[in-house]
């Protein structure tokens, strides 16, 4: 059994900026030479998270939706009290959401289904350059 870590780096938007990894972690499966295994994503940081949805249209303006109605932007935080940076929504909502998945691979291809993609979300305020980091347990 191999281990093997792996870093993706994106520039985002800033809160509301959804992004499908799926494609930059699959070619890296293939590189790596992993055909079976566990991958886990993990985004570094407290603002961001990882998720899976099927990413078209309609379903990133449901997601970004159901953000706001769970942790509203426009809300008053106590973390914003705490550092005066106003981005205690996006705290909320990365928290809530995790940093991280586990998703299985066999024949050097990720075990998602057929609209499943891997997505990271960006909460915070301002744009961000993000560290996604990907590690392979396996043959």
């Amino acid at each position: 059994m191999k281990v093997r870590t792996k870093q993706l780096n994106l520039k985002t938007r800033g809160a509301g900026d959804l992004i499908n990894i799926t494609q930059r972690i699959q070619d890296t499966l293939e590189e790596e030479g992993f055909q079976e295994g566990a991958l886990t994503v993990f985004v570094v940081g407290s603002t961001a998270a990882i998720t899976t949805f099927e990413y078209e249209p309609g379903m990133i303006s449901d997601i970004k939706d159901l953000y706001e109605r769970i942790a509203p932007s426009n809300k008053s935080y106590a973390h914003d009290e705490t550092w005066g940076d106003a981005n205690g929504f996006s705290h909320v909502r990365a928290a809530l959401q995790g940093p991280s998945l586990v998703i299985p691979y066999n024949s050097a291809k990720l075990i998602l289904g057929t609209w499943q993609q891997i997505v990271l979300a960006e909460f915070d305020t301002r744009p961000r350059q993000r560290k996604v980091i990907l590690q392979f347990i396996g043959e």
